[in-house]
């Protein structure tokens, strides 16, 4: 039963991109005040899945759902959406911190999360993890400049596009570049 519960809960991360869709949609088709209270409803109702589908909410989701309805309030007060928008940008400097603090202080967030789903497992060597963690700060930073940049002047649209695509496109480069720094630091510590 948690196995079942486990899936369910690693898979719905998908669903957090649809107030982000919702609001783009609405802009297009409506003024900025009901794109904003549409997408602040689909993120209460995204809460509330979350909670009925899982069984719990993730911090994150909770993080993202305050700033959501705390910047989404900034938003319909100045009649402008670009409260609404900066929300991404917030979160990925909150996880680039977070992992950044990890680090400093001791154990990395990698592998405190092996160590805690797979205790018993063999582990990628720690420089490896903490390579990969140190590039990872890096790029959520970059990516929340990015985000703010489209965010403030760039359509909705392709602001939409790099909230939830785009989002995996950079990741998965991201990922590709990481194989190679990886691969390299293997190299380098086999020859020692």
């Amino acid at each position: 039963m948690d196995n079942i519960k486990s899936k369910k809960s690693n898979n719905f991360f998908l669903i957090s991109f649809l107030p982000a869709i919702l609001y783009w949609y609405l802009e297009t088709k409506y003024p900025v005040k009901i794109a904003l209270i549409g997408g602040i409803i689909l993120s209460v109702c995204e809460i509330v899945f979350e909670r009925l589908y899982t069984g719990h909410v993730h911090q994150l989701s909770k993080f993202n759902f305050f700033l959501i309805v705390f910047l989404g309030g900034f938003s319909l007060m100045e009649e402008n959406g670009i409260w609404f928008k900066l929300q991404p940008t917030l979160s990925l400097w909150a996880v680039a911190v977070y992992i950044a603090w990890k680090l400093k202080t001791g154990q990395g967030f990698f592998l405190e999360m092996l160590n805690d789903m797979k205790p018993d497992s063999p582990k990628p060597p720690e420089i490896i993890l903490k390579s990969m963690e140190r590039n990872m700060v890096v790029m959520f930073f970059l990516y929340g400049v990015l985000m703010a940049v489209l965010a403030m002047w760039f359509p909705t649209s392709v602001w939409a596009f790099f909230k939830t695509a785009g989002f995996f496109v950079v990741i998965g480069i991201f990922m590709v570049i990481q194989m190679v720094l990886n691969k390299r630091a293997i190299k380098k510590m086999s020859k020692l």
